[in-house]
């Protein structure tokens, strides 16, 4: 059985599917950056964003994806400003630089460390540098920005946030992702380190989610069929969806709804805490 026996399309973005919110640091001069903003998740925040009216540096690796977000933006004539910035977040300098744009745009005030990856493994057969890159990206980047950006926010009167992609995955553990997971736990810390350091105005928060219907989810499926030795549809309806109480994935346009209200005053109590939508995956048992 295949994923033709279901529909794994990623939905198609509209600006009702957007939350957008009367907020006085969502403007022009107000900048948020987001990573990972070429596809999935990070492009929905990134276009959600601009349609709050902020300037958002969007960046990426993949700068043809980075083009894409700013067209879907355009055509649902976001009023907001996408600077896209390749970025290779394995890369020092390349970190740094993103930052710099961000803060040469205006006032840097919001991140959303959206960027991840997928290996699926067993922990004897992961390789080593397959996991060096899990965690290169998913913390020690978003490590890196937050190093970078505090600063900045603190000089735009230090009122800003820094929003961290988690996941159900930060919570607890299935078999075969452990990098993944490793990694999430870790962020988790991070965003309690952030709210910490924050003095109350610069936020630290998380967002946790189930599975979304995004390329990063749709390409795990075969690999998790041929590592369980099932059915893609049973990876889809057992493991995906089986424990969730809530029987339909997200989309990313309403995981990106939860960045802005999270970077929003509505979410000023938000801090070192984690937003976690999921369905009742990680609340509920069987």
């Amino acid at each position: 059985m295949s994923t033709d026996d279901f529909d794994l399309s990623q939905p198609e973005l509209t600006t009702d599917d957007l939350l957008v919110l009367d907020d006085p640091h969502f403007g022009p001069e107000t900048v948020a950056v987001v990573t990972g903003a070429a596809s999935g998740i990070g492009r929905a925040t990134t276009v959600a964003l601009a349609a709050n009216g902020l300037t958002v540096v969007a960046a990426d690796i993949d700068e043809t994806g980075l083009d894409g977000t700013v067209e879907e933006a355009d055509d649902l004539d976001a009023p907001g400003t996408i600077h896209a910035v390749p970025t290779d977040l394995t890369d020092d300098d390349d970190v740094a630089a993103m930052v710099d744009a961000a803060a040469e745009a205006g006032d840097l005030r919001f991140v959303a460390n959206i960027a991840g990856m997928q290996h699926i493994a067993s922990i004897p057969d992961f390789p080593m540098e397959k996991y060096d890159l899990l965690l290169d990206i998913m913390l020690r980047a978003p490590f890196l920005t937050a190093k970078l950006a505090m600063p900045h926010i603190r000089e735009a009167d230090g009122y800003g946030a820094i929003g961290n992609m988690s996941s159900a995955h930060g919570h607890y553990a299935t078999q075969d992702k452990a990098a993944y997971i490793t990694a999430k736990h870790g962020l988790n810390g991070l965003t309690k380190c952030i709210a910490a350091e924050g003095e109350g105005t610069l936020r630290g928060f998380s967002v946790s989610v189930g599975y979304v219907l995004t390329p990063l989810m749709v390409n795990q499926i075969e690999d998790t069929a041929e590592e369980r030795g099932i059915s893609e549809q049973e990876v889809v309806e057992d493991v995906m969806l089986g424990q969730a109480r809530t029987k339909e994935m997200m989309t990313p346009a309403e995981v990106a709804n939860l960045f802005v209200f999270g970077f929003s005053r509505h979410g000023k109590h938000l801090n070192g805490g984690d937003m976690l939508w999921d369905g009742g995956y990680t609340t509920t048992y069987e």
